[in-house]
């Protein structure tokens, strides 16, 4: 499926399990790293990989707070990668924050702009930010945003509506942004993930009911696995071999979102 050994490739993380192992797993494979997000919790990713490889890995962190509503900090904050990088090959958006489930009528301003700040605005200003660096290097690119089946229409789930809103966003974003910057030899697409056990959907109808009832509620019979399910769409859309990819969102969730409508039923 082609390799990205020896990419530049920023990734933004807030530190969870699913962003820390794409992280690793570009390392592995040769990648030059910089981390996005709080220094305090990349750092320790860092170093983790750092301990977990033999030889020199280069990976470095930029901090950044995604809830800053100005374009330039964030603009500046992908200055500072591309200093380090020299340029960039890849952007790997993976920063999310989804709140504790609840109806949308209950939802209360701070919380909803913060939703909107963290998941869609961060987004779009550092999809614009990397996109016109691609440009201007004229050297092309990948851009993968990382999002939720909440978003997609066939992957419908209550209680995470500005969420769910935010995702489509994404989605949407990945389909308009590739006829626009094509030209560039820019890709950009993404990857809407299935849910794992520690999302918030399945602790708020509990841990132990969710395992129990997953072969009904999802055909592979699992939840995600977080060490490995995504990054190896992550791997491939990095590499060389998607380079006739974009406008594209890959769904990797083991079939969820085709009864994700009914899952309360199941659930």
């Amino acid at each position: 499926m082609g390799s990205p050994a020896a990419k530049k490739v920023l990734l933004t993380s807030n530190g969870d399990e699913i962003s820390s192992n794409i992280a690793l797993q570009l390392a592995q494979r040769g990648c030059r790293l910089v981390l996005m997000g709080k220094k305090s919790s990349l750092r320790s990713v860092a170093e983790k990989i750092r301990g977990s490889l033999e030889g020199v890995v280069s990976i470095e962190v930029v901090g950044v707070d995604m809830e800053e509503e100005r374009e330039g900090v964030l603009d500046e904050a992908v200055d500072k990668a591309c200093e380090i990088l020299g340029s960039l090959d890849a952007f790997v958006h993976c920063y999310a924050y989804e709140g504790k489930m609840q109806e949308h009528l209950q939802l209360c301003e701070d919380e909803f702009k913060k939703i909107m700040k963290i998941n869609f605005m961060s987004a779009w200003f550092l999809v614009n930010a990397v996109g016109r660096r691609m440009r201007d290097h004229k050297s092309g690119g990948s851009i993968i945003l990382l999002t939720s089946i909440v978003g997609a229409e066939r992957g419908l789930y209550t209680g995470a509506v500005a969420y769910g809103a935010c995702s489509a966003a994404l989605q949407q974003l990945v389909r308009s942004s590739a006829l626009e910057i094509g030209k560039y030899q820019i890709r950009i697409n993404a990857i809407a993930r299935g849910l794992h056990l520690e999302d918030e959907f399945p602790k708020s109808v509990g841990i132990e009911r969710a395992k129990k009832l997953v072969k009904d509620a999802v055909p592979l019979e699992r939840w995600l696995d977080v060490k490995n399910d995504v990054a190896s769409s992550v791997i491939y859309l990095v590499s060389d071999g998607s380079r006739y990819m974009t406008g594209t969102t890959i769904f990797v969730d083991g079939a969820q979102s085709l009864v994700r409508p009914r899952m309360r039923s199941y659930m």
